[in-house]
């Protein structure tokens, strides 16, 4: 089987209402270049990167483009050829940003290909440790809520079967945001886990400051406490806190989460699947945590993680953010204990919806 042609679509996907996020200003929209790798045996690999609110979309759509005498004529077994020899192209303009997202969306079709050349999912295909996966959901417990509007919020996510959540914090003063996460713990009770998102907000003392206060709570983890690139504060903030400290999801390639490993700057890592390069950069990342005995968990693109973290021994849970549904056919699917069961279709078990696509096309 032969790769015969790269083809792509840009899809402009807006939210219901803008998220606020400190440095990004209010995040609008995600904004999806589809990668379609088309075969001589019929088969279609597909993956999918973005950026938020179309910014730098049409070069980012460019880099994509790029890639196409890497990857036609390839045959998909071959798929690590593909990242050896972009990660040597790109090498002028350096290994992180746009080049690696670029790298990432055909990495993806390649491993979506590969399995379903196989007629297995890409988690079976790579060898499953297990058929769920626990999740949590992600967005939904913003700052602009009110400690009603939290609570429903968080009842409503536990009605809907999920068994853990996420509430953004750091925004306000330190007492509102113990009493925004204290209201949303007694929404949801002891036995649902919660985690505290700081995107990046506070500084080192600050974070330490929040953090003890916070730790009454029980939270499964304080993500990104400072700026993604300041690894010497995380791990000085890890190591004052007994609440785990979880980052990783602003860093790019599997050589970046080795440098936060060797300097224990969060007790657990959650790469980013577009900013690690796509599904081999993910798995490489994955197995470094392993090798340093610390937990994973992932960022965003549930349709395409959920498989990975389904073959990774060291995994802990699943980040769910409906963010690209609107484009696929499949929605996620919960067990009785709450966790996301792993389909056993072949490729990633999620796929491309032409009619979502369609409505949502940009121009």
């Amino acid at each position: 089987m032969k790769i015969t042609n790269l083809r792509t679509e840009v899809v402009h996907l807006p939210f219901s209402s803008a998220i606020k996020q400190e440095g990004l200003g209010d995040l609008r929209s995600v904004d999806c270049v589809l990668v379609y790798l088309e075969t001589d045996a019929g088969l279609v690999g597909e993956g999918l990167v973005f950026s938020i609110n179309g910014q730098r979309l049409s070069s980012l759509h460019e880099m994509v483009r790029s890639f196409e005498p890497l990857v036609v004529g390839l045959d998909p077994e071959f798929g690590g050829s593909f990242v050896a020899r972009a990660w040597s192209a790109v090498g002028f303009f350096g290994h992180a940003g746009m080049t690696i997202v670029g790298m990432a969306g055909i990495d993806e079709a390649i491993f979506d290909l590969r399995a379903k050349a196989a007629g297995m999912n890409v988690s079976r295909l790579l060898g499953a440790c297990r058929a769920a996966v626990p999740v949590y959901r992600s967005v939904g417990l913003g700052h602009d809520y009110s400690l009603d509007e939290l609570q429903r919020a968080a009842a409503g996510f536990v009605k809907a079967g999920f068994r853990g959540m996420k509430i953004n914090v750091g925004r306000h003063a330190l007492e509102k945001d113990v009493a925004r996460v204290r209201a949303v713990r007694a929404a949801i009770g002891p036995d649902i886990s919660l985690r505290a998102d700081l995107n990046q907000r506070l500084t080192a003392p600050q974070a330490i400051r929040l953090g003890r206060v916070l730790e009454q709570f029980n939270l499964a983890w304080l993500e990104e406490p400072v700026r993604y690139y300041d690894h010497t504060a995380e791990a000085a903030i890890a190591a004052e806190l007994d609440m785990p400290i979880a980052s990783g999801e602003s860093e790019y390639t599997y050589r970046g989460i080795l440098k936060m490993l060797q300097q224990r700057s969060a007790d657990i890592l959650m790469p980013d699947l577009q900013r690690m390069g796509g599904p081999t950069g993910y798995l490489k990342a994955a197995h470094l945590a392993e090798a340093f005995d610390t937990p994973v968990s992932s960022h965003l693109f549930h349709e395409m993680n959920l498989a990975l973290l389904a073959a990774v021994p060291n995994a802990i849970v699943l980040e769910y953010a409906p963010w690209f549904e609107a484009i696929y056919r499949e929605r996620l699917e919960l067990n009785t204990e709450g966790h996301a069961v792993v389909p056993d279709t072949p490729g990633w078990g999620f796929s491309f919806d032409p009619a979502g696509v369609k409505r949502y096309r940009a121009g």
